[in-house]
């Protein structure tokens, strides 16, 4: 195992990439990651996607403003659990999956989040492109893609340190900002505006449901950006410096997308900021430019874990280090460049309407996973066997796992209205798409009581190793 302690610089590429780290190797505050998470969230992405209360699912504007809210507030609770186990656990997420999976079994979740990262960075870097192209039209997309492509990538290879500091000073810079152009924006809110769009119970939910798989999609990577916390930072205040960084930033770059189309009267959240903020427009445009590159740093160094990971698997003598993520960052780079050059300039909306999809396989994988660490193993695994050459006592493949996860996916079928399914119970809540929360609650009932009765994985049972707490 290397030893990070000599990389704690900002500007140093971090050495360690999967590893366990070691009580002595820890530093940092929890409140770092308020910022972390508010000025990641305070994106373009996170504006063009509240924008769509009012354009696509025709919300009047109190009522996607409670849509947004209360969406962001209880998806953050399950962002949050997971960023707690960084401290406690000391390892990235998906390694830790292992645990609930097995070392083998947890190559079904990482598949899936490992799409989800290279989804989001081909459309930043897509939107990137555009941003730049925007604020100087003397830029082609097409250059404009790849620089935003190549600076993301070089803060995916720094890591941990800069990505921590990037967002720490961003989060000022970018609240700042926002709220600058909100109260520019804000004179435009009249009584004649608000009474636009209407309540629905639907599409209400399906805001509400947008609005909280935007926060459980960040849960498979949490814990990458609170492991090298002590761990004397402890739960509560890993947990509320994460939750209120997450949903707050979250819920104003939402509701600065509101505002704009609703006052600005556009179907283009980017384009009624700058016609409505005037010269303070172009600021605004850069700092979203700053703001994606940093954004998407994250979505590569995810990703590349991930990929780490899963080789990882296959050799457990492996100690992946800096030039590991070099090469696995250059390789992503290039592939994901050129898929966002390829790609057709709908891109954006059709992978937000694919990750909306998304949750019928992440609501079970955090219901397992919140279960088992919280309830099952009372925050404590076993790091030596999770990292061990077959699993430890945690095994090569969990099948019980497996097949309720499997049957987490299975149970919201019926409820689903998508676009593109619509199941028999789709209307039971005035046909609003309640899937993923049928598979949130399914999964987690059923995982506690088929798995709470196999002792055998405890590790009060297991023999003598790390814990998640040592």
């Amino acid at each position: 195992m290397k030893n990070p302690a000599n990389d704690n610089s900002v500007l140093t590429i971090e050495s360690n990439s999967i590893e366990y780290v070691a009580p002595e190797n820890r530093h940092g505050k929890p409140v770092d990651l308020f910022t972390l998470w508010f000025c990641t969230n305070v994106a373009p992405l996170a504006v063009i996607s509240g924008a769509t209360s009012v354009l696509v699912f025709h919300l009047d504007v109190m009522s996607a403003i409670l849509a947004i809210v209360a969406g962001q507030f209880f998806g953050a609770i399950f962002h949050a659990l997971t960023s707690a186990q960084g401290p406690l656990g000391g390892v990235p997420q998906m390694i830790q999956s292992r645990a609930q999976f097995g070392r083998y079994g947890s190559l079904l979740v990482v598949s899936f989040t490992t799409l989800i990262y290279l989804g989001f960075f081909v459309s930043n870097i897509i939107l990137a492109g555009k941003t730049l192209h925007t604020a100087a039209p003397a830029v082609p997309v097409p250059v404009g893609t790849v620089l935003g492509a190549i600076l993301a990538t070089l803060v995916g290879v720094i890591g941990y340190h800069f990505i921590h500091r990037f967002n720490k000073i961003g989060a000022w810079f970018m609240g700042g900002a926002l709220l600058i152009g909100m109260i520019m924006m804000a004179p435009g809110l009249n009584a004649q505006i608000l009474q636009q769009g209407h309540f629905d119970v639907s599409n209400w939910f399906a805001m509400f449901g947008l609005c909280a798989v935007w926060q459980i999609s960040f849960a498979p990577y949490t814990s990458d950006y609170s492991r090298y916390l002590p761990t004397s930072a402890g739960f509560a205040k890993t947990f509320a410096f994460t939750y209120f960084g997450t949903s707050l930033g979250t819920i104003f770059a939402f509701l600065f997308g509101v505002l704009a189309v609703s006052t600005g009267h556009s179907t283009d959240a980017m384009q009624a900021i700058r016609t409505q903020t005037g010269v303070f427009g172009y600021v605004l445009i850069f700092l979203f430019l700053v703001n994606i590159i940093g954004h998407n740093g994250m979505n590569l160094y995810g990703g590349v874990l991930s990929f780490i990971t899963a080789a990882q698997t296959f050799r457990p003598d492996w100690v992946p280090g800096r030039t590991v993520r070099i090469v696995f960052s250059t390789a992503l780079l290039v592939a994901s460049t050129v898929t966002a050059l390829w790609a057709s300039s709908n891109f954006i909306s059709i992978f937000l309407t694919a990750i909306f999809a998304m949750r019928i396989v992440l609501a079970p994988w955090v219901a397992i996973n919140l279960v088992d660490f919280y309830l099952i193993n009372n925050r404590r695994y076993r790091v030596a066997e999770i990292v061990s050459n077959h699993g430890g006592v945690y095994g090569s493949f969990n099948f019980k796992a497996i097949a309720i996860y499997l049957f987490g996916i299975a149970v919201q079928v019926p409820f689903m209205a998508e676009s593109f399914f619509h199941g028999p119970l789709a209307s039971i809540v005035g046909d609003a798409d309640v899937s993923w929360m049928v598979g949130l609650v399914a999964t987690a009932l059923t995982y506690y009581v088929f798995a709470a009765k196999d002792g055998s994985r405890s590790p009060r049972r297991s023999p003598a190793g790390a814990t998640a707490s040592e």
